[in-house]
């Protein structure tokens, strides 16, 4: 998931590129330590959990899109648009604590494998986005097409059900997410299409895809480890 870019100011220093960066990856590390937070809370928060469980699409328009979309709005109204941004990790961490504490429960260890093969693929793509001189500007388009007919297979998956074609679409969802952050990334290091104070929506797009990579990453280890 990725959201849309609003109108920056391009950073064209190397000052303000490197305050744009440093900016971007404070937030989103913030972001995933208060996503764990929020699993911790939601993990001791039975009732919760369990509404969460019982009403997953509510509750991940609740606690996702809503609070993203409002930083998004408000993305240079400073603390607004960090608190915003920190709310919507936070509840994100809530929203997976249901599928977080029935994991630990019964493949125990295969939270912390997907974490790590996370963290690892997430640093390979991102040292490739800023070191490689390729101009990745290309590779937007292609992914959020490949996104969309992602997003059409999942949904037809609900009705049908089928474990091989979950496995294939978790498969996908890494290769395609994992381009959107090679993407992302390049426009942050690299691009001018974000300004110094445009950290927040480039922390934002960072983050879903980091999200979506661990989300589908897990997928995989849980499908195998059944297989």
């Amino acid at each position: 998931m990725t959201l849309p870019l609003t109108a920056a100011l391009p950073a064209r220093t190397g000052v303000e590129r490197a305050t744009l960066v440093r900016r971007t990856y404070g937030l989103v590390f913030g972001g995933v330590i208060v996503t764990m937070v929020g699993v911790v809370f939601g993990m001791t928060q039975p009732a919760l959990m369990r509404a969460v469980a019982e009403h997953p699409f509510i509750s991940f328009l609740v606690c996702l899109p809503l609070p993203m979309f409002l930083a998004q709005r408000s993305h240079r109204d400073y603390p607004r648009n960090i608190l915003l941004t920190l709310l919507g990790t936070f509840a994100t961490g809530v929203w997976l604590s249901p599928l977080i504490f029935v994991l630990n429960a019964s493949q125990p260890g295969i939270v912390g494998q997907a974490g790590a093969l996370t963290l690892t693929t997430f640093g390979v793509l991102t040292m490739y986005a800023t070191f490689s001189r390729r101009d990745f500007s290309a590779w937007g388009g292609f992914f959020i097409v490949g996104l969309w007919v992602l997003i059409a297979t999942s949904l037809l998956n609900l009705f049908f059900r089928n474990e091989t074609a979950s496995m294939w679409i978790a498969g996908s969802t890494v290769f395609i997410f994992g381009g959107l952050l090679v993407f992302d990334t390049w426009r942050i290091v690299r691009s001018d299409q974000y300004g110094p104070d445009d950290y927040v929506p480039a922390a934002i797009a960072i983050y879903l895809d980091v999200l979506n990579l661990f989300l589908a990453i897990l997928r995989l280890l849980g499908g195998n480890r059944r297989g």
